[in-house]
């Protein structure tokens, strides 16, 4: 297992936190992009397009924050207590395959593992403990 990180959601105040989260820790963005800036069929109204999908924030060598807005296009808006999920980046797709398999036994899948538009095999779910994971694979290792 390569690493395991925090990932936070918000409900449209990410870039105000992470901007925040920049400054205390004295660190640079290592991504930041927006919902503007993911294919899709349908159209993605302008209060929605210019939030954050996702950002991360290396902290360290071996930690990154990382984080994104809630929008009710792209399901339930978070509740203090469900916004955390930890977050495995693995080394192969059968690790994160087993990995979702084992963890997610007996709780709620709500995204099954697949290839992405990031270039990442990835899925998310509810353990049975009611704690939010998300199983990533980069395909191009860093």
């Amino acid at each position: 297992m390569a690493q395991v990180n925090a990932y936070v959601t918000f409900n449209g105040n990410c870039e105000e936190a992470f901007t925040f989260y920049k400054e205390a820790f004295g660190k640079e963005f290592q991504f930041i992009g927006r919902f503007k800036d993911v294919p899709s069929e349908q159209s993605i109204p302008e209060a929605i397009g210019n939030k954050i999908m996702h950002v991360s924030l290396p902290i360290s060598d071996e930690t990154i924050i990382m984080g994104s807005d809630a929008n009710e296009m792209y399901g339930a808006l978070p509740t203090v207590g469900n916004n955390i999920s930890l977050s495995i980046n693995t080394q192969s797709e059968a690790e994160a395959d087993d990995l979702f398999a084992k963890l997610s036994k007996n709780g709620t899948v709500t995204m099954p593992m697949e290839k992405t538009f990031w270039g990442a095999y990835f899925g998310m779910f509810i353990d049975q403990f009611g704690i939010n994971w998300m199983i990533n694979y980069d395909y191009e290792q860093k």
